[in-house]
């Protein structure tokens, strides 16, 4: 089987069932993103419940002022409904909840999203560790999938996005306020 290139090319479109800040359910929409001007981080994460996806959940939404500094809105994705996730946030952090999210968390309860942005599990029904950023164009411009064991690092997202965001070459180790390359 043979995976398809996405990086460069347009992101697949979505719209999907939320939980939204205010804990009232909505929806998302890639397009409605786009004619914000905004960028989208985009990222899936198995299951609601779990052990390490809280972490990397909460950690996202407490450094959630910085994504909108970047004009950036994030969106979180399982296969879970909406019911459930809206569960898990009025559950308290201390009971391996997530309590207040600053972001909406998205239910792929169809897993056609998931299956789209290929990090559908597929005899599970449920989604690798994926995220995504996506240009206010909707060119995928970032893309990294790796094992569930493994929580995502938000200066490390931060720090690509600030990268991209230049438009310029920005080299190995690159951090924001540094120089991008001269060609």
């Amino acid at each position: 089987m043979s995976e398809k290139r996405m990086v460069g090319k347009q992101a697949p479109r979505f719209e999907m069932d939320a939980v939204m800040p205010n804990k009232e359910f909505g929806k998302v929409s890639l397009e409605e993103i786009m004619k914000q001007d905004k960028w989208t981080v985009l990222f899936f994460y198995p299951m609601d419940f779990t052990f390490v996806c809280p972490t990397e959940i909460t950690a996202i939404s407490d450094r959630y002022d910085e994504f909108e500094d970047l004009d950036t809105e994030v969106i979180g994705v399982s296969t879970d409904t909406i019911h459930t996730h809206l569960a898990w946030i009025n559950t308290d952090r201390d009971d391996n909840g997530l309590g207040q999210l600053n972001y909406p968390l998205a239910a792929d309860t169809n897993h056609r999203v998931s299956e789209e942005y290929g990090v559908l599990i597929e005899d599970e029904g449920v989604a690798l560790r994926g995220l995504f950023i996506i240009n206010p164009e909707g060119e995928l411009m970032y893309s990294v999938i790796n094992h569930n064991n493994i929580g995502r690092d938000v200066d490390e997202t931060l720090r690509v996005l600030q990268a991209l965001q230049t438009g310029g070459l920005c080299p190995a180790n690159w951090k924001p306020g540094q120089e991008t390359l001269k060609v």
